[in-house]
């Protein structure tokens, strides 16, 4: 997201690469590296954590550890586990597909509450850098990066819930926590527009290569996914 537009609310995914000049963290699973992990972003500061060595979602701010009750990690952590694991029964679906062993799946969803009141939503899944799935909002379609994706497209779409699930999340959820959110960190995050909020989750393989992952503006640049053997 870029900070110049309206607020976000977002969850990220492992080698999201808007920005080349963005630092970059390598990774390779073993001991003491968690497989999967899970962070909120406001307006691009990370708020929230949440992975699974530690197990438990954590406040990465001052402020959303005073504007929050233990309720609500109790229930991020819940979400979290939930989230682990589809991520890891996802990962092991595509691999059959691509008949191939895939080391990462990342997935990106969030949105902008728009200075004029609209909302923008994004989501987003990669697979081993590459992208796999997106939805456009607009039209509440998915599109499908190659034919392993559609494959997943068409199951979806038929079903009719995940298009569903994702409307009203990015339409309605998000934008309410969005600015609750804000609420809490009105002081850091006072600016003239809208806001940003989105998250980050990554899943690696547990006999993968290393790969390098980087978190950065998302609008207006387009995603790039990146993984290195």
């Amino acid at each position: 997201w870029d900070p110049q537009t309206p607020s976000q609310l977002s969850q990220f995914p492992l080698s999201l690469i808007p920005d080349p000049s963005t630092p970059k963290t390598s990774v390779s699973p073993h001991p003491g590296v968690p497989q999967f992990m899970s962070i909120g972003f406001v307006d691009g500061i990370p708020i929230t954590r949440y992975d699974s060595e530690r197990g438990r979602a954590e406040p990465l701010t001052q402020w959303m550890k005073d504007g929050v009750e233990t309720e609500y990690w109790d229930s991020q952590t819940q979400i979290c586990e939930s989230s682990q694991h589809v991520s890891l029964l996802n990962l092991k679906t595509v691999q059959d597909r691509y008949n191939q062993s895939l080391h990462t799946r990342q997935q990106l969803y969030g949105c902008d509450l728009l200075s004029n009141g609209r909302v923008r939503g994004s989501f987003r899944i990669a697979y081993d850098g590459r992208d796999f799935i997106s939805f456009d909002l607009g039209s509440r379609r998915f599109m499908a990066a190659d034919g392993a994706a559609e494959i997943t497209r068409r199951c979806w779409e038929h079903e009719g819930i995940e298009a569903e699930r994702q409307t009203n999340y990015l339409k309605h959820e998000c934008p309410e926590w969005l600015r609750e959110y804000v609420r809490y960190g009105q002081k850091e995050l006072e600016h003239k527009g809208g806001w940003e909020f989105g998250i980050w989750e990554w899943w690696i393989e547990e006999h993968g290569n290393s790969c390098h992952n980087s978190v950065g503006r998302s609008h207006p640049c387009p995603f790039q996914w990146e993984f290195h053997g």
